[in-house]
């Protein structure tokens, strides 16, 4: 039987839409969230989130079960939110959905709609958001999901001098890193979302259900009255952008940049966020970039010795790729489990400036992944802890970084872009090709001379 034709994903490189979905909602001020669809997929986006965030994580399911598969689940959905109601009392709920309950034609949207005729509920924000598994990665789902509570929030407000920052998927201290430099420049910001507490809230005595902080309704609300929205990003697609719509339906001017990560993508915001605030950049700012450049100066001579493949979402693989290329790693392989069609363009213009040929690979799995690394001269891996099996099976050792990080503490406290992030993910980086070297040197050099 010919077999050609069959794609198999094997050990994918991705996680599903609703994943990206409550990540977006854990930074929303009172939030709470539902997944309509079986309990399975709550539990197994508690169990990611919790140990990588090392945080509670608490998320609800209607519980879809074989007689709602066949008759809907409208009933479950709505117990579901009045029970969520009763024991957090939130003042958002998003109602995520999953493969099941998109399979099978549940009109969510008009549940919601229905249910927000209940006078019981006027106070609470009860927002729909289609993330069905199959139709996409966590990518999207995180898009999708800010771009449904901006549409469901923002109204017609009077203009204002605050500054739209619309943030993919970063740690919580990248996010508390990032609004110490806005208030270094003295901006009025809406963060969107803001996960700096609500994803690692300092020690209490008292446990809360839902964690102080994230992004309050009330701001996303004027967001439409900001004087520009800044959306840190190059390869979000324009449907899933919170800031085009905000630009399309309210006129908010639309500034996009990269990734903060290395000289060139941190120069980039630094000089939006000099122009936003009519400041020079403030004396800190440039110190930590030249600590940054004296880092590559003591890095550079052993930078050019070893290469690297890098994999997870796209905007950090292109945030990465940058510090790579800025202090002469050679690069083998650029992947990631989405389809993304905007990150081969992307990478090929890093290849053209830096004169390096890497591959690229979109809506790929590990299984693809281990075997291009193997088939080449690749020493370090850098991407999330789901690789740990190409870690163990070639050799090859792994830098951690972005999500999940399951097989290490302190994900959520990886400060890894602008000048600081940057100068402590390429000294891991280079250690850890420097630990390598030390630890394998002799049997290279034996199988190199001996042989």
């Amino acid at each position: 039987m010919d077999r050609n034709y069959v794609n198999l994903t094997v050990n994918p490189c991705k996680m599903c839409m609703p994943m990206g979905m409550v990540a977006a909602l854990k930074g929303i001020s009172g939030s709470m969230v539902i997944l309509h669809g079986s309990q399975g997929c709550s539990t197994y986006i508690r169990r990611h989130m919790a140990t990588h965030y090392n945080e509670p994580v608490d998320i609800a399911s209607s519980s879809l079960t074989e007689q709602g598969t066949v008759f809907g689940g409208s009933e479950n959905l709505k117990k579901a939110i009045y029970n969520v109601i009763g024991l957090y009392e939130p003042s958002v709920i998003g109602i995520g959905t999953t493969c099941l309950a998109e399979t099978i034609g549940e009109d969510t949207a008009r549940m919601v709609k229905e249910m927000k005729t209940d006078p019981s509920l006027k106070s609470i924000s009860l927002i729909p958001i289609s993330t069905p598994g199959y139709a996409g990665t966590q990518f999207e789902g995180y898009f999708n999901a800010l771009k449904a509570i901006v549409e469901d929030t923002a109204v017609i407000t009077g203009k204002s001098r605050a500054l739209n920052v619309i943030v993919p998927l970063l740690s919580p201290a990248d996010i508390r890193h990032l609004k110490l430099i806005l208030e270094m420049f003295g901006i009025e910001y809406i963060m969107l979302p803001d996960i700096s507490d609500t994803l690692d809230a300092p020690y209490t005595r008292e446990y809360k259900r839902i964690p102080k902080g994230g992004t309050a309704l009330s701001s996303i609300a004027r967001m439409p009255g900001a004087m520009a929205t800044l959306e840190i990003g190059t390869t979000i697609p324009e449907k899933l952008s919170p800031g085009k719509f905000l630009k399309d339906k309210f006129g908010v001017p639309l500034y996009r940049c990269p990734l903060p990560m290395g000289i060139e993508g941190t120069d980039t915001l630094i000089s939006l966020l000099a122009e936003f605030s009519g400041r020079k950049v403030p004396h800190m700012i440039t110190e930590q970039r030249g600590r940054l450049m004296d880092s590559m100066i003591d890095s550079h001579k052993y930078n050019s010795e070893f290469s690297a493949a890098v994999y997870g979402e796209p905007e950090l693989v292109l945030g990465i790729l940058n510090i790579c290329l800025e202090n002469g790693i050679g690069l083998r392989l650029a992947a990631t489990g989405c389809k993304s069609p905007l990150l081969k363009p992307a990478v090929e213009n890093l290849e053209e400036k830096f004169k390096n040929n890497l591959s690229v690979m979109t809506d790929t799995d590990f299984e693809k992944i281990q075997k291009f690394v193997a088939g080449c001269h690749v020493d370090v891996l850098i991407g999330n802890s789901d690789g740990k099996w190409i870690e163990e099976k070639e050799g090859i050792p792994l830098v951690r970084i972005g999500f999940p990080i399951h097989d290490r503490i302190g994900g959520q406290r990886l400060l890894s872009i602008c000048y600081e992030g940057t100068m402590r993910l390429l000294d891991e980086i280079t250690n850890t090709y420097l630990s390598f070297k030390e630890s394998t040197y002799r049997k290279r050099m034996y199988q190199k001379y001996f042989n």
